[in-house]
C-alpha cells in the first residue's frame, strides 16, 4: 500500500508485472493530480495510447471530449480537472477476435482502491461495460448508465464507451443522447467550472 499519492503514481508507472502475460513491454499510463475534480476510469489504454503515452487521443476520445462532455482538449488534459486511469493501466494487446484483450483483473485489484482512496475527486466517471462490471458486477449495464451511482459514497456516473463498436447500444437506447447525456454533461460542467462545490 502506497503511503502517498506521489508514491502510488511512481509505483504504478514502474510496474512491469504483466510483461510475460503481454509478450511486450508494459507501459502503465495514468494522468492527473491528487486533487483532480474528476476521477475517470475506463477499461484500459488503447494501442495508440500505449504508443504515445496519452489516453483518449483517438476518435473515441474526440467524441468523449467534444460531443459528450463538450469541453476543449486543454480542459480534458488539465491535470487539475481529470485523473485518468483504468481497470488495466496498460494496453493489454489485441484480441484475435476483435478489439483489445481484456485487461488483467489483478491490475485493478492492486491499484484502483488505492487510487480511489488517494485521489480527492468530486465524482467518479466509469467508461464502458468492463469498468462498470468491475465495480457493479450484478447490475444491468443500461440501468447503471441511466441512474447515478455511488462508490465509497462518492457520486459515480457510468458511460458507455464512445466507440463506433457500440453503435447497436446507441441505436437501442436513443434516450441516452437526448436525455441522459445532457444531465451528465451538466454535472461535468458544474464540477469543472466551479458552479457547484
Amino acid at each position: 500500500m502506497a503511503s502517498s499519492f506521489a508514491e502510488l503514481v511512481k509505483e504504478i508507472k514502474s510496474c512491469r508485472e504483466c510483461r510475460s502475460l503481454f509478450g511486450f513491454e508494459p507501459n502503465p499510463i495514468v494522468s492527473g493530480n491528487q486533487n483532480a475534480k474528476v476521477l475517470q476510469i475506463s477499461q484500459a489504454p488503447s494501442q495508440n495510447a500505449h504508443n504515445i503515452s496519452k489516453c483518449f487521443n483517438d476518435a473515441s476520445g474526440r467524441k468523449l471530449r467534444g460531443e459528450w462532455y463538450k469541453i476543449p482538449d486543454e480542459d480534458f488534459y488539465n491535470d487539475n480537472n481529470f485523473y485518468i486511469s483504468g481497470i488495466g493501466h496498460c494496453f493489454p494487446g489485441k484480441s484475435p477476435n476483435s478489439g483489445d484483450k481484456e485487461p488483467p483483473k489483478k491490475c485493478a485489484d492492486k491499484w484502483l482502491k488505492q487510487e480511489i482512496k488517494l485521489v480527492n475527486s468530486k465524482i467518479i466517471v466509469l467508461i464502458g461495460r468492463y469498468s462498470a462490471n468491475y465495480f457493479f458486477p450484478n447490475k444491468d449495464f443500461s440501468e447503471l448508465i441511466f441512474n447515478n451511482q455511488k462508490i465509497d459514497d462518492k457520486l459515480t456516473i457510468v458511460l458507455p464507451h464512445p466507440s463506433l463498436l457500440n453503435q447497436k447500444w446507441f441505436k437501442d437506447h436513443p434516450d441516452f443522447e437526448t436525455k441522459r447525456l445532457p444531465e451528465i454533461r451538466k454535472i461535468i460542467h458544474d464540477i469543472l467550472y466551479c458552479l457547484i462545490l
